[in-house]
């Protein structure tokens, strides 16, 4: 599809080695730079807290948390309880 006016993206991290990630990672950064509105899912928080402008984590399929990433870290959410292992 040319042209996308958003992007949607469900765990690109998954089964990768680290160095593809990092590729896979800059990407992303760089659809974004350009204006592409993405939505991301991914269960690695390091791998988007740099990049996503709002956050959404769901525990058991329910909305946990809306936030910012800044929020969150100002805020010192502990995310293990939503994420399991971090």
């Amino acid at each position: 599809m040319g042209n996308p006016r958003i992007l949607l993206m469900d765990e690109p991290s998954e089964g990768l080695a680290p160095q593809i990630v990092a590729e896979v990672m800059t990407t992303i950064r760089k659809l974004k730079e350009s204006g592409l509105s993405i939505v991301l899912v991914e269960q690695n928080p390091k791998l988007v807290f740099d990049v996503a402008d709002d956050i959404v984590i769901l525990n058991t399929g329910r909305v946990a948390v809306v936030s910012t990433p800044a929020q969150l870290n100002k805020d010192g959410v502990d995310l293990r309880q939503h994420l399991g292992v971090f």
